[in-house]
């Protein structure tokens, strides 16, 4: 957002007297104005003008309407604390340096934590290691970010009886976001543990269900994310979707070859932060690792969890503030599905599915690999569901057609069930590998054509958004 003073009057002041003072020179002022405005208005980024005073909205540009649904009337002459869709990272520095927090929770939270979480390697090398005094600092602020961005998400009585009545509401969230890269980790803590602890179905409190936290404030794989969620009830994992190994890299760099589900290739989930800890797969049903929901979660699936997890020092060329880091290796054979809704200029919201298998290599290929990308972030590789055909052809194809680096991964085949989620809301699917006898959209979509996917987009166009406003 860009902020500007209200009144900023007509005239520039000259620099010289020089005949080169752009005083005065209309023509040249005006070309000024518009290439920014021409800039502005059509960037790629979310992008306002507030003034300065107020900080009310003067002016957005397109992608912001677009994106984020809302008619610019409606957004114009209101502030942002009133359109209730961001939270200036500001808020986050006022409540850690006046404490807005609940202070006994916070004890109880460094106690478990000390407990529980047990540190893992330090990435850097030992001249650019921060001291231990250094790091335990990072600990406090990173437990306090966590209580605060959930304070910030459902908000917390407590804070109202130690006098803080308006942050004690909260914004009834069902999804949040934390834009950490770079503005913020260039001086303070990432927010890794604070997106982990957030998005796992327990914290120092007990067992609970899993909030829906999405890390670089990515809103569309948090809206994915929530799909997973209410469809399933479990914890979500967001991840890298980083890198494709075929099986002949695999064998190049490893000397062994891929066998089983992943014998056509993998592909590397990993993510600093905001991958849940129940995406590690300690917790079993019937001898077979799962990710739960939280009502069926034991203190045993807790502790494996936790057993299984190391949080490193934040790799400090990514985040010079420090921080910690989650590590886990995801256990094998566990059906999952990888989503993401992507915005496409002049179409909108398109969603795309694929289901597979986690998949576990022997330790020393998964540690060659693992050292390709950042060996203190969690891993889970990932077989997609192959058909030999479009984007499913192979693995590399299913690699090559996602639509950013980042996807949803639920526990568990649920690509039917998003595909009728996205028909009722009025959003194709531009990729799955769904059998389609298992495929349910309403019987009004058979009316716009015979091809099932081109339909789909039809009939969405046609029926217009379920929320929002049809152009």
């Amino acid at each position: 957002m860009i902020p500007v003073k209200k009144n900023i009057g007509t005239e520039i002041s000259e620099h010289h007297d020089g005949d080169r003072s752009i005083k005065g020179n209309k023509k040249l002022l005006a070309l000024s104005d518009d290439k920014f405005y021409e800039a502005f208005k059509t960037s790629p980024a979310i992008m306002g003008i507030l003034s300065f005073d107020e900080a009310i909205f003067v002016e957005v540009n397109d992608w912001f309407t677009e994106k984020l649904g809302f008619d610019k009337e409606r957004v114009i002459g209101r502030s942002l604390d009133e359109l209730g869709i961001f939270v200036d990272m500001s808020e986050f520095i006022r409540r850690l340096n006046l404490d807005i927090f609940d202070q006994e929770e916070f004890a109880k939270a460094m106690a478990w934590t000390k407990e529980n979480c047990r540190e893992g390697e330090d990435p850097n090398k030992p001249e650019n290691q921060h001291s231990r005094e250094e790091k335990d600092k990072e600990w406090e602020t990173s437990v306090k970010m966590t209580l605060i961005a959930r304070d910030l998400m459902i908000g917390n009585p407590v804070l109202k009886e130690m006098g803080w009545g308006e942050e004690a509401l909260g914004h009834n969230a069902i999804a949040a976001g934390f834009q950490g890269q770079r503005h913020w980790t260039d001086f303070m803590p990432n927010g890794d543990f604070m997106e982990t602890i957030l998005n796992t179905s327990f914290d120092w409190n007990g067992i609970r269900e899993a909030f829906v936290f999405a890390t670089e404030n990515d809103s569309l794989n948090g809206a994915t994310m929530l799909f997973g969620h209410l469809l399933t009830g479990t914890a979500q994992i967001f991840s890298d979707v980083r890198t494709y190994w075929s099986p002949d890299a695999v064998k190049k760099v490893t000397g062994k070859a891929l066998t089983g589900k992943g014998k056509d290739g993998l592909i590397h989930l990993i993510n600093s932060g905001s991958t849940t800890l129940d995406g590690a797969g300690e917790m079993l049903e019937n001898g077979k690792p799962v990710m739960k929901q939280f009502w069926n979660i034991t203190e045993e699936d807790v502790k494996k969890s936790l057993d299984a997890t190391e949080f490193c020092a934040a790799d400090l060329g990514y985040f010079r503030g420090g921080g910690y880091s989650t590590d886990f290796l995801t256990r094998g054979d566990m059906p999952v599905t990888m989503s993401r809704i992507n915005l496409v200029k002049g179409q909108g919201p398109v969603l795309q599915i694929a289901e597979g298998y986690t998949v576990e290599i022997d330790s020393d290929s998964h540690d060659i690999l693992d050292k390709r990308t950042n060996p203190t972030w969690p891993t889970t590789w990932f077989a997609p569901t192959l058909t030999g055909k479009g984007a499913f052809k192979d693995v590399y194809s299913v690699m090559a057609n996602w639509g950013a680096n980042h996807g949803a991964i639920s526990y568990g085949h649920i690509g039917a069930d998003l595909i009728a989620l996205a028909a009722i809301l009025r959003i194709p699917v531009n990729m799955h590998n769904v059998d389609e006898d298992k495929i349910f959209r309403p019987s009004a979509w058979a009316s716009f054509g015979m091809d099932k996917e081109g339909a789909d987009y039809r009939a969405c166009a046609n029926f217009g958004p379920l929320y929002g406003f049809k152009k």
